[in-house]
């Protein structure tokens, strides 16, 4: 045998055993956005970044009215005003309007990491339940098809274990969310009932 016919020969038995290795890997998808929807524990965490929300726009609300009010009052006096004075008030209104931009990005920033706060313990009970329903039914792998790619040109078929995963947490504590008055505490321990119509749909 030549070495060109060794050298295709091994590829060959390279591409095959590739193959067969992931050929034999069960999959398993799942939509996570879908799934932490269903969560009670999610309702709780967007009550209360609603509230945090509120409190922070009330601010600038504040904040604002008590420009206009400023900006108002100088305008109506500016005509009697001295050059000190004049100068003393246009600075004082470009610092309180610099503040409320500086608040608003801010704002927004630190709403962004309450939210994150809010749902930490959301998503890590979640990655939990899946964890567990893969070791249950012997997937190697699970996907989050939350977000369709166009970069994924072809996949094998595979089992839809939203409805196992869901199943799964029903059995699982409520998750602490912090800051609040969380279910759990209130003797609700479990997700609603599974609607049997969002059973899995394997592709197989």
């Amino acid at each position: 045998m030549t070495k060109l016919s060794i050298k295709k020969t091994l590829l060959i038995l390279a591409a095959t055993g590739a193959f067969s290795f992931v050929n034999a890997q069960k999959i398993a998808h799942l939509s996570f956005d879908s799934l932490v929807g269903l969560m009670p524990e999610t309702k709780t965490a967007t009550e209360a970044a609603q509230i945090y929300l509120k409190g922070l726009e009330q601010e600038i609300v504040a904040m604002q009215t008590e420009f206009e009010s400023k900006y108002k009052d100088y305008m109506e006096k500016e005509a009697t005003m001295g050059d000190l004075l004049k100068k003393n008030k246009q600075e004082d209104l470009q610092q309180l309007q610099k503040r409320i931009e500086d608040f608003k990005t801010q704002a927004g920033q630190d709403y962004q990491r309450k939210q994150a706060e809010l749902t930490a313990p959301i998503i890590a009970k979640a990655k939990k339940g899946i964890e567990a329903v893969a070791k249950e039914g012997g997937y190697k792998y699970v996907l989050d098809v939350s977000l369709q790619s166009t970069s994924v040109l072809y996949s094998e078929p595979s089992d839809d274990i939203l409805a196992s995963v869901r199943k799964k947490l029903e059995t699982m504590p409520l998750a602490v969310i912090p800051g609040t008055n969380n279910p759990a505490n209130n003797g609700n321990k479990t997700m609603p009932a599974t609607n049997k119509n969002n059973g899995s749909k394997g592709g197989k």
